[in-house]
């Protein structure tokens, strides 16, 4: 690892761009030439290949990191995995290893750091074990599948020390959009913030799938983890496969929870960052209202009454109270599209991932009236946006907590399962964000963990 010498010249050279360039644009032509020279590259290790990993996180990894090892229980996965590490990595000498068992790949003394693309029920618990393997984590969002889980990861890092970033992209990159967001509702250009609409999208249905044996490559029994033993389940509708398991897990409350933790996990993390301030890792609502909801199976107490069919909610309006009034509403569908409508006293504007999605009166005064330097800058934390992962790399040398961090993370996806738990037990939540606690519930309450099947518990 290099050394602090190394890191005051890199982080001098950033220093030096940015005095000639407004902070929210890259000022290298390459977002890695930092980390070009192999003693300035940390090594890395891969948990989870599946499409998210090859598409967006391995690739860019390797562009800082140099990658050691991948691991898959998907031997498919895998396979593809390993080309996609070998064609992407600058590591010289032997190929990438490949491992089904991820504990074999934290016993590795040579890697630095892990990323974790692994589906939701699995983050928590590779996470713990990588930082207490002594490894920095960049792990996909959302980052737990329970409350509980995000106080577990919090007791190790504190303890662990390790640098982890949260994959919610949107913090820095999207041309910007989302930082600039934030910085508009800080820098009072609407006024007092009363409310933050987020438009996540509606979610997937499906009808009955089929019990079918899973594919020889995966092994589902080790896929399944923490979360009950079950059958298999897939069908072809068209030309789409609708599955129990890999992609489509993001639509069942025992591997996931739905738009909520998905799209979720990026607009009420950017929504909450603008409404708190710098007090948002201290900061939740005081009840999560669900006004309306619907899902696709009938609940029992809270939990699916059959097991052939995607079970997370579809359509959705949930208001979110905070001390003073101030509101998230987090809706399935909204006039604007996707993305943050914040409105204030003194005027709103919507925001999403396009050019086209920036709109509104603040919007167009930036033209005239930019947002001060020093603002985005400590929004930021003193770094140059722009890239993700390039932001935990100069972290994983620094040592300091990337701008996508476990504690922030953790406070805006309670929101998420807060409301979850809501619609399903189909009433409101009141939440004591300072003891971490749903208050006067003991039903609900028991839905902030989960029991966790024998030989997968997580330890803390």
């Amino acid at each position: 690892m290099p050394n602090r010498r190394d890191f005051l010249k890199t982080s001098a050279s950033f220093a030096a761009g940015a005095a000639t360039a407004p902070f929210w644009f890259p000022t290298s032509a390459s977002p890695a030439a930092e980390f070009a020279s192999p003693n300035e590259r940390p090594v890395i290790g891969c948990i989870g290949t599946g499409n998210q990993w090859r598409g967006y996180d391995g690739p860019r990894a390797m562009q800082f990191f140099d990658c050691a090892a991948v691991c898959d229980v998907d031997t498919e996965h895998l396979k593809k995995g390993l080309a996609t590490a070998n064609r992407n990595s600058r590591k010289k000498g032997p190929n990438v290893d490949s491992y089904a068992d991820y504990r074999q790949l934290l016993d590795r003394k040579d890697i630095d750091a892990v990323t974790v693309c692994t589906p939701d029920h699995w983050h928590t618990k590779i996470a713990i074990e990588a930082m207490q393997a002594g490894k920095d984590v960049y792990c996909e969002k959302p980052l737990t599948l329970t409350i509980d889980e995000g106080k577990q990861i919090i007791k190790v890092l504190d303890e662990t020390k390790r640098v982890f970033q949260v994959g919610t992209q949107q913090r820095s990159e999207m041309r910007s959009n989302f930082l600039k967001a934030v910085g508009l509702v800080r820098a009072g250009r609407i006024g007092k913030l009363k409310r933050a609409i987020c438009d996540i999208g509606t979610g997937e249905t499906s009808e009955t799938l089929d019990h079918v044996p899973p594919p020889k490559s995966l092994d589902w029994d080790v896929w399944l983890g923490q979360a009950p033993k079950v059958d298999y389940r897939e069908k072809m509708f068209g030309k789409f496969l609708k599955t129990r398991g890999h992609h489509e897990f993001r639509w069942w409350y025992e591997y996931s929870g739905g738009k909520l933790t998905d799209w979720g996990a990026h607009h009420v993390d950017i929504a909450l960052w603008a409404l708190a301030g710098d007090e948002m890792a201290q900061t939740g609502p005081q009840t999560v209202e669900p006004l309306h909801f619907a899902h696709p199976v009938p609940l029992k107490n809270g939990y699916p009454t059959v097991d052939d069919r995607y079970n997370t909610a579809t359509t959705f309006t949930i208001r979110c109270e905070f001390p003073g009034g101030v509101e998230i509403v987090i809706k399935n569908e909204t006039p604007e599209g996707n993305g943050i409508v914040f409105e204030g006293t003194a005027g709103k504007f919507h925001v999403g991932r396009s050019l086209e999605s920036f709109v509104g009166a603040p919007v167009d005064e930036l033209q005239t009236r930019p947002l001060p330097e020093d603002l985005l800058s400590h929004l930021y934390k003193g770094k140059k946006p722009g890239n993700h992962m390039r932001n935990f790399a100069e972290c994983v040398k620094s040592r300091e907590q990337p701008v996508s961090d476990v504690y922030t993370h953790h406070r805006a996806i309670t929101i998420c399962h807060l409301a979850n738990i809501a619609m399903r037990l189909g009433r409101t939540i009141r939440w004591d964000s300072k003891a971490e606690q749903i208050v006067g519930d003991p039903e609900a309450q028991q839905f902030q963990a989960r029991e966790q099947r024998k030989g997968y518990e997580i330890k803390a």
